[in-house]
């Protein structure tokens, strides 16, 4: 697994949701970690997966605007990518450190609406 930093291997992860993108970013250059390069089992794998598809779900992207209830999805999409997290710590945090990074993108459509 390779990164942009000094020795092109993370010490620490970071989990966070995008669009089109694995939920694992290098927590020191930013750079997308494939999944598949990290000791995870499969069922957290596709649970990281599946979680990650579920991303910008609160915004409604034909208008471009926050959807009525999209405050409380992200906060469930929040709450479910934190226990994710711990998930992932239970299977690889003696290896990296693992932070989670919640979304906030709602906030930003609601500010714009």
């Amino acid at each position: 697994m390779l990164c942009g930093c000094e020795h092109s291997i993370p010490a620490s992860l970071k989990i966070e949701g995008d669009v089109g993108a694995d939920p694992l970013w290098c927590a020191n250059c930013g750079y997308n970690i494939d999944i598949a390069d990290l000791p995870l089992s499969n069922n957290l794998v596709a649970a990281l997966s599946s979680w990650n598809m579920t991303y910008g779900e609160w915004i409604d992207w034909n208008t471009d605007k926050l959807k009525e209830d999209g405050i409380q999805l992200e906060k469930q999409f929040n709450r479910a990518g934190e226990a994710l997290t711990e998930k992932v710590r239970r299977e690889i945090g003696h290896i990296y450190g693992i932070t989670f990074v919640p979304s906030t993108s709602a906030r930003l459509y609601s500010e714009t609406s």
